[in-house]
């Protein structure tokens, strides 16, 4: 145990309800910024490095499943279970555009060169969204073997991979002629489906194991047993060489890529962990809860002296454009 020591994480309050869905920006030149769904409807948008609370979504009348952000962060998109996905201004957290749905929306994903949104959910149907012409109708891509949970762009926004909820497997499909051309078989449903940071694996969750594939030849390259139900996964960006998971016994726990040890464990949540994402350099990651919280874990050692620290709770009130305008100011002006 003496190897192991204990992490310390920056503790994020500021959600009434289980965070379900954490998604980091790029590097900036502002610095990189963490958006998390939550069940509470609210968004939030946060300093990625300090944790420190900038703004919050409002708009949203349910749960929302799924959250990300442009690689500029100057937009964000949700899905919900309120038949919805909105485009938001992530300077003033206004809405740009609401998306409407025939029923819940369960996955958002800005494509690679930022000009469109994917959606996808109970509806069996992914839908691809044209921001430069918000108003017009999407392109459909039907025949989804069941309701979309995880939706993502691979190949330069060439490809398009999901995951159901109801059956298992990674099916991948042609964005040109919207077939399908590939089903990653697993023998559980994929509850999350990550593609590296280079583009090489896509990474996988489903029930107790961690799977990752070649994006490009799609062959198993790792698969690995967890030691519970894990409900996500994520490569460390800048060396590969690590991978966290969490899932249903609250903690976060930390393995060798290519050797799957456990070389790491994090405790500190109170409920089973839904999402785990490192930040865009690998250098920390952060997990959302069913507690309510996200937690942000350093990936190197700890310093031992170090307490558990928050950081800024969500706001009491209704925020303004402008308070968001100011907090974001406020994070530049700390980054020049």
């Amino acid at each position: 145990m003496d190897k192991k020591k204990v992490a310390v994480p920056l503790v994020c309050h500021g959600h009434s309800r289980p965070v379900v869905d954490l998604f980091y920006s790029p590097i900036t030149p502002d610095g990189f910024f963490l958006i998390s769904a939550s069940k509470d409807s609210t968004p939030m948008l946060r300093n990625g490095e300090t944790g420190d609370w900038i703004g919050t979504f409002e708009g949203h009348k349910g749960a929302v499943w799924s959250c990300c952000l442009d690689k500029n962060a100057l937009r964000a998109a949700s899905a919900s279970a309120d038949f919805s996905a909105k485009l938001w201004d992530a300077l003033t957290g206004d809405v740009l555009h609401s998306f409407d749905h025939k029923h819940i929306v369960r996955a958002c994903s800005f494509s690679e060169d930022t000009h469109f949104l994917l959606t996808g959910g109970f509806e069996k149907i992914l839908r691809i969204f044209d921001l430069n012409r918000p108003d017009a109708p999407p392109r459909e891509i039907e025949h989804s073997p069941g309701s979309v949970r995880t939706a993502a762009w691979l190949h330069s926004d060439q490809t398009i991979l999901s995951s159901c909820s109801d059956s298992g497997g990674v099916t991948l499909w042609d964005v040109r002629s919207g077939k399908m051309v590939r089903t990653l078989e697993t023998k559980s449903s994929v509850t999350s489906a990550e593609v590296s940071k280079d583009g090489r694996y896509i990474t996988t969750a489903d029930s107790s194991s961690v799977k990752f594939w070649d994006s490009n030849h799609f062959g198993l390259v790792k698969s690995y047993e967890m030691p519970c139900n894990v409900e996500s996964a994520s490569l460390e960006p800048k060396f590969g060489d690590k991978f966290i998971a969490g899932g249903e016994d609250m903690w976060i726990r930390l393995f060798d890529f290519n050797t799957g040890e456990e070389i790491g464990c994090n405790k500190g949540h109170h409920g089973p962990v839904h999402c785990v994402r490192f930040s865009p350099g690998g250098e920390s990651y952060a997990s959302g809860s069913e507690d309510g919280t996200i937690r942000i874990w350093q990936t190197g050692p700890s310093n031992p002296k170090e307490k558990e620290s928050s950081v800024p709770n969500g706001p009491s009130k209704p925020i303004t454009v402008d308070e968001i305008g100011t907090k974001l100011e406020d994070v530049k002006v700390g980054r020049e």
